[in-house]
């Protein structure tokens, strides 16, 4: 938990019965009474603004700002905090890119209702497999054999034969990503006897990729993933609940076992209104 950031100054005298207090001796200051101050830190100001979102974040969480409750200005949360206007300017940023406010202009700002809002944070192939947690897949085309030049190709099989299927994954009922799913055969066949990828409009927590990796001999190593712009295909527009052509993300995926073979290539298309991709990068060593 993250509280205020002032802190308070401790005292330097003695008091008590019959003992005044002590009045510390000014400092002298600079030659014109001008106070001079000591430059504030590059990364003092960037843990000031990161613990402030976070605190932030926090209460929009604990639904401090429910029902489209207003939330501070920067004003009032520069004094509250303790903190210049920069700073918290940087931490609405911030939280606006994660899709858990949004600004009005002239009005104010505002938390993004919990039933719009999917945040989730990917650093390892285990936090795509925990998307089972809190989001529900459902079927669109069960999982059969299929011809498919381009994948068979992408997965480095020596024929156009796959297993593929299509599922919605969803957030609270709202339909935010659309993915087409291309197995090898013989990893197809793992997960053939599957009842959730078995009939069209099936729901479950699921992921393939985990049902893979819990059926494999061989571990899930890694994967290789692209990200590009797109315009939506008709069939994934229609199932995302919006007009053909809109921009999308499309995010391409490729999971390699432990023995560098690809296993599962999934290409999704995401809805950038439910949806946004988030990367931070650190400077190296010098």
């Amino acid at each position: 938990m993250y509280g205020h950031f002032a802190t308070q100054p401790s005292g330097t005298g003695q008091s008590g019965p019959g003992v005044p207090a002590a009045t510390p001796e000014p400092a002298p200051g600079p030659p014109g009474g001008r106070e001079e101050r000591e430059p504030v830190p590059d990364q003092v100001r960037s843990s000031a603004y990161r613990m402030l979102a976070a605190s932030l974040r926090d209460a929009i969480r604990n639904g401090e700002y429910a029902d489209g409750q207003q939330l501070p200005t920067e004003e009032q949360l520069s004094a509250r905090h303790s903190v210049s206007r920069q700073t918290v300017r940087r931490a609405m940023q911030d939280l606006v890119s994660e899709g858990i406010i949004y600004r009005v202009a002239g009005r104010g700002t505002y938390p993004v209702a919990e039933a719009d809002r999917y945040l989730r944070h990917f650093g390892s192939v285990e936090d795509l497999m925990a998307l089972s947690l809190d989001t529900e897949c459902e079927v669109v085309t069960p999982l059969r054999h299929a011809v498919d030049v381009e994948g068979a190709s992408r997965l480095r099989l020596p024929s156009d034969d796959v297993h593929a299927l299509t599922l919605i994954r969803r957030h609270g009922n709202v339909p935010f990503c659309h993915t087409s799913v291309f197995l090898p055969p013989p990893v197809g066949a793992l997960i053939s006897d599957v009842p959730e990828l078995a009939a069209a409009g099936r729901r479950s927590r699921i992921t393939v990729i985990g049902l893979i990796d819990a059926r494999m001999a061989r571990s899930i190593k890694g994967a290789e993933q692209s990200i590009t712009a797109a315009a939506a295909p008709p069939s994934v527009a229609r199932h995302l609940e919006f007009a053909p052509g809109q921009p999308v993300l499309r995010i391409d995926r490729l999971y390699t076992d432990d023995a560098d073979t690809p296993v599962e290539l999934a290409v999704s298309y995401f809805d950038p209104a439910h949806y946004s991709y988030r990367v931070r990068l650190r400077r190296g060593p010098s």
